[in-house]
Formats: C-alpha cells, structure tokens, sequence
C-alpha cells in the first residue's frame, strides 16, 4: 500500500513540486506553445519559496507588508502561474488551461495589472532583476522614512528567480553592481544553474565564475548543488534572510526540463512543447498518473493552499502593529498613507516659481531643475537622480541627503553610469508602491533607456524621465551626442507622453503635468541652450492641450507654423519676417503629440483648419511622422542626417534653423 502523505513530509512534498511541473506541462502541451524547461527545473525552487519562506497572501494580493516576487526570466510563465494556482491567488485551473489563448490571465510572459499577484511585466532578460533592485531600494528607504525603534510598519523582503540568459544582458550588470554598492540586504536573487540556453549549452557563450562575479558585486553568495534538495534550498533562503549588509545570490544548480527522459538537460526543452509522449514519459518517471491532464492531488492542493491561511494571518498580525503605529504616530501615519495612495496637494503648482521675459534667457533644462526642487518640497514621494548627469540634468534635489547604505532615507540616488539599470530600477521602486521615480541623462541616452521606457509603457507606469540637451544645439560634443532620431523613436512607443516644452513656464507646466499623470511614463525633452522667456500668458496652462495657437494673425493665415521647444522661438521671429512680406502666419506651438491627439476634432480643426493645407513643422530632428500634421501639401524643416562638432549656434545655423531660413522657405511654399 502507498505510504499516506502527511503535511511536511518528504512524499507530500514531492507531490506538490511534481504537480507544478505536471501543470506547467500541460499547459504548454495544449498550448503548443511555451516553454516547459525552466518551470521543471524551477519547480522544487519555486515551491519552497511559495509555500515555505515568502511572506505573501494570496486572498490580497496588494497588501503593502507583502514580500514581493519578480519572475527575471518571465518565459518561466508557467512556473508562476502554477504556484499562484496552487497557493490560491484568483486563478482558476480553467485559466491554466487557457495558457497564452486570447483574452486569458495567463499570458505568454507574465503582465502587471494582467494576472493577480503578478508583480511586474517580465519577458526582456535582464530587466526583471532591476526591477527588483528598485522593490528592494524603495522597501529600505519607506523603512528608513517611516519606521520607529519600537514598531516596523516596512519589513519585507524582495525575492527573484533569473536564469543565465538574465545574468547574460547588461542590464542585469548594471543594476546588481548598484544592489551591491548599496548593501540592499533584503534583496535575495535565485540563480537558476542550468546551463543551457537556447542555442545550447551556455559554455558556447558564458564562461564567466558567476558567484566570483557577485561577490566581487559585493554579494552574499551560497551555492545549492542540487537543485531538487528542498532542505538545502530552504536553509539557503533562511541563511540569506540573515544576511542584513548585502544583497543575496542564491546558485542553484538544476537541470532543465527535470524528469524528461529524452530532453532533461537539453537546449529544445527550452522554448518548445514536449509533446504528448514526452510529457506521458516524464509524468511516468515522477510517478504521476500520465493519463490524467491537469490533475491536482487532493493533498497537494490542501496544502499548498494553506498558504493562504498563514498568509491572511501575517496580514492580521501586521495590521495590528500597524494599528499601534497609528495610534503612536499620527503625522508619519498621515504621510505613510499619502505616499502609498499617492496623494498630491490640491493646489500642488501654487507658489512654484514663474518666469518673466524681464528676467532674460534660461535653458528649459535649468527651469526644470527649479521647478523639480520646488515640487520635491510638496511631493515628499518624488525620489531619484541621474546616471551621472546631475549637474547637467539639474536632478539634484538641493539640501536633501543621498540615498546610500548609510542613509537609505536619502532621496538623490546615484544611479552612476548606468541607463537601462536606472530606468528598470524606477520601474520597480514604483511598483512597489510609495515612491514617485524620477530619472535624467541626455536625450541622445535615451537609447540606453528605451527598453525599460517600451516595458514601463506596457505596465502604464508614470514614471518620469528627464531628458536633457535636446537637439543639435549641444554643440561642440558632436553627433555621438546630438540626438536627431531620438524625438521619433520616444513618440513611437505606445502610452508614452513626450513633452518638449519651448520655454521656462511652459516647463513648469510639464513638470506639475508630469507629478500629476497616473497611467503613462513622461518624457521631458530639454535644451541645453538658453531659451528667451515669452508672455506667461501666451502659454500659461496651454500644455495640456498638446498644441495650441501660440500666436495667430489677423484674418485667415496663409501658412501654418508647427514647432515644438526651441525652434518654437524661430518660427515666432519668421511670423514677424513674413509679415514684413504681408505673408499671414499663424504659430502653433505643440509640445506634445500624444496630448494634442486626445483633443476632440472640432478643437484639432481650429488649430489646424483642414482647409489650409500650406503648413511648415520646424523641429531639430528627422521629420517622420510630421506628415500627419502638414500633410502631403506641407514640409518639414527637419534633420535627416548626424551632426557635427561646433559650437551650437553655428551648428542650427549651418542646418538651417534660423528664422531667416524659416521665412524664406515658407514664402517659397506659397509662390
């Protein structure tokens, strides 16, 4: 007779492991679709985790004292999905079932606000692990901000699961260098030692000792050589939960598609089904009954779902400190519950500065910096910094301390030379809840950014990004660092708002736009060169709009000048120049595409009346997609090639941003 399973003994144990991996195979097999050797591999990791160690309740699946889990290899999908399933979260083994079909909650890679307990969209290797880096920086800093030496309302930790082709991208690099850097102790990664990789075994490609590695990071490292020991790999869980002054990498050693005769440990078990006789002979080998699909033991799901009871009383418990807090602290309470809603003052642009055109020239990046210490005075959540640009970006929050390992209630990071880490890192300390990120580098950088903005965008995050030196007019630094396709590549991905405001107020007003967004990520595109200051009552509260008429004539116009930032200026001086040569010129400032787009049509054509057709867009970049507004009768005066080193004057110049330039090729359109 079969030995009974009881709780916490090795059959049961074994049992619910082996029903992650049978659920994660049969799925992908009806599918056909996915990939079933990270899930195999992973599922006695993952089961110790879920059911063992985490601090998680599946019933509330946003309490704020929860341990969070970032999923780095999110082609694993199926692993997690199983031990939301099985721990009880709000899926259904229907769901299971309808993996990666239309309209299910179980999608290819795991999506934020997709499937309940989903922590973060992962998918792009590498990012994963830096969005646990920024969980793992905003838990220290809510903790240093708001706990006292009596009651700890912030006390959780941050786990992740990544593979080799995670620690392969950059990005991860980047991101564990800065977790090591600040000692983020309760930051612990599972290294996920296969040593396979799509195109093979990784020793084609990735040679490198991947602990030396870590420690040299300044990581606590410990090594699990087998990576079914249930026991090892709880007490390397525990051991790194004791670890307080470093983050934690766990190596563990498995082998992929566990249990599958023919391809355990193989490159196609990777990315492919097993198909249905593979997957009879690994439910045979795991002595599970191969003619059932789905099947979930009775006492395999009894006790995983005794996860839930532990965790709805974690939340009790905590709940009940938490109540003591309040009672003891009703002004940290006040704000703890402002920065986790994310409440803004009413009256959050009262007071900021306003600039006037007596007050000369300033550089909208320059305007930005002053207005972003203003607001970090009302909005006590706004927190980040620059990857090394800070005394150019003006990100640095004057008068308040850094943000390190001996001051974690700091609110300047130094995110260091390091793009794509910081914008996946922002992503993370915002889903995290309590922190309002905000990131700078030039513009022409954005590159090193823009995986982590397209992901951002994806969640609906409104994270904000501060993109400075915005056109050619950097001068003497050259096309390495003139950014020209960069304007069109931003205002390509979707649910990102550009702004590229043509003065100090106007920028102002991207600022305050930007605190107050909730659903999209925002670019601040901003020029290094001083630009003059026009009538505050000409732009005051317009860039909400997107476009707008920034100065019109009298009578119908004869053209239509389009221009956003500083070529703005010079279609301003080019309306006086053709009105010399009684040419009628209307100026339309339109900072930004995406917000002039959610205007009704009878706005759009007041702006733009269809009946005039002769339209010139004046901006410092390739012209793609400006079609859309001069249509097939108007012209760009644009830049459809590199820069070159001189001073920027000379550089605008010798493109042809004058305003003498602008005049004579609008006069030219109406001959």
């Amino acid at each position: 007779m079969e030995r009974r399973k009881t709780d916490d003994s090795p059959e049961l144990d074994q049992c619910c492991v082996n029903t992650i991996r049978t659920l994660s195979m049969d799925a992908i097999q009806q599918a056909n679709s996915g990939h079933p050797g990270a899930p195999m591999g992973l599922a006695a990791a993952g089961y110790v985790l879920w059911t063992k160690v985490m601090k998680h309740n599946p019933q509330n699946p946003s309490w704020l004292n929860r341990d969070r889990f970032v999923l780095s290899g999110g082609h694993a999908s199926m692993l997690l999905y199983s031990l939301l399933y099985l721990t009880g979260y709000d899926l259904t083994l229907e769901d299971l079932k309808n993996f990666r079909q239309w309209g299910s909650k179980t999608p290819g890679h795991p999506e934020y606000g997709h499937t309940p307990g989903v922590e973060t969209t992962t998918g792009p290797l590498g990012q994963g692990i830096a969005n646990a880096v920024g969980m793992a920086m905003a838990e220290r800093h809510l903790a240093a901000r708001f706990n006292q030496s009596d009651c700890a309302i912030v006390d959780h930790f941050t786990y992740a699961i990544c593979g080799d082709g995670d620690l392969m991208e950059g990005v991860a690099a980047e991101s564990v260098s800065l977790a090591g850097h600040l000692g983020l102790g309760r930051l612990i990664c599972i290294y996920d030692d296969n040593e396979i990789s799509i195109e093979g075994s990784t020793d084609i490609a990735f040679t490198e000792d991947v602990a030396k590695r870590f420690e040299a990071y300044q990581w606590h490292v410990v090594d699990v050589a087998d990576g079914n020991d249930l026991n090892a790999i709880e007490e390397a869980l525990h051991e790194a939960k004791k670890v307080e002054d470093r983050p934690s990498l766990i190596v563990l050693h498995t082998q992929i598609a566990y249990g599958s005769p023919n391809k355990q440990g193989k490159a196609d078990a990777h990315g492919a089904p097993l198909g249905d006789q593979e997957v009879c002979l690994a439910k045979g080998f795991l002595g599970c009954d191969k003619d059932l699909l789905f099947y979930v033991p009775e006492e395999a799901m009894a006790y995983c779902r005794q996860t839930a009871a532990r965790g709805e009383l974690a939340e009790k418990q905590w709940q009940s400190t938490y109540n003591a807090y309040a009672k003891a602290y009703p002004e940290l309470t006040e704000a703890w519950v402002n920065a986790i809603s994310g409440f803004l003052p009413r009256d959050l642009d009262k007071d900021l500065i306003r600039f006037t055109p007596e007050q000369g020239p300033i550089a909208t990046r320059a305007a930005s910096g002053k207005t972003l210490n203003a607001l970090a005075q009302r909005v006590p959540t706004l927190m980040g910094g620059s990857a090394d640009l800070a005394p150019s970006n003006k990100t640095f929050l004057d008068g308040l301390p850094e943000f390190q390992k001996t001051c974690y209630e700091g609110r300047n990071i130094r995110f260091g030379v390091r793009e794509h880490a910081m914008g996946a890192i922002m992503s993370g300390m915002f889903l995290h809840g309590g922190i309002r990120p905000f990131g700078g580098t030039f513009l022409v950088f954005a590159d090193y950014v823009r995986p982590a903005i397209r992901v951002a965008a994806l969640m609906k995050l409104p994270i904000i990004y501060v993109f400075t030196h915005d056109s050619v007019a950097v001068g003497e630094d050259g096309p390495t660092h003139q950014p020209v396709e960069h304007l069109a590549s931003l205002r390509a991905i979707p649910n990102v708002i550009v702004l590229r405001p043509c003065d100090a107020n106007e920028t102002v007003d991207a600022w305050t736009m930007a605190v107050r967004t909730n659903s999209s990520p925002i670019v601040l595109a901003l020029s290094r060169q001083k630009l003059p200051v026009l009538d505050p009552k000409q732009t005051h509260g317009q860039l909400v709009r997107g476009g707008y008429i920034l100065a019109d004539c009298d009578g119908r116009p004869d053209i239509i000048l389009i221009a956003t930032g500083a070529e703005v200026h010079l279609a301003l001086k080019a309306q006086h120049l053709l009105a010399e040569k009684q040419i009628a010129a209307r100026v339309v400032n339109m900072p930004s595409w995406e917000l002039y787009e959610r205007n009704d049509a009878d706005y759009k054509n007041q702006v733009l009346p269809p009946d005039i057709t002769t339209r010139l867009a004046i901006e410092a970049g390739i012209g793609m997609g400006w079609e859309r507004y001069v249509g097939s009768a108007g012209q760009v005066i644009g830049i459809e090639h590199f820069g070159a080193s001189a001073p920027g004057g000379t550089v605008l110049e010798k493109f042809g941003f004058t305003a003498e330039n602008v005049a004579a090729k609008a006069e030219g359109m109406l001959q």
